[in-house]
């Protein structure tokens, strides 16, 4: 049986673009100080939680903030969860 031709197809270029290429500047790593402060608002949260649980009756602050202390403590550790989106 005869073999079929081999078609060759033309090679493909890229059309030229009209902007030039700008380069994206490479981010570092985070400061350490960032970090510090990322894990220690997580951690003051998780802290205020635990403590408003163990001796609100003995905290006046605590214990006129009522129910308050639950967004507080939560508040703290989504900041700091919100913070390891820019972590590095």
């Amino acid at each position: 049986m005869p073999k079929s031709k081999v078609r060759k197809k033309a090679v493909y270029t890229p059309p030229p673009d009209r902007r030039t290429p700008v380069r994206a500047k490479a981010a570092g790593p985070s400061h350490p100080v960032y970090i510090t402060v990322m894990l220690g608002l997580m951690l003051l949260g998780l802290a205020w939680l635990v403590v408003y649980y163990l001796a609100s009756e003995q905290i006046k602050v605590m214990a006129d903030l009522g129910a308050w202390n639950f967004a507080i403590g939560f508040a703290l550790m989504i900041v700091g969860l919100l913070m390891t989106m820019r972590w590095r």
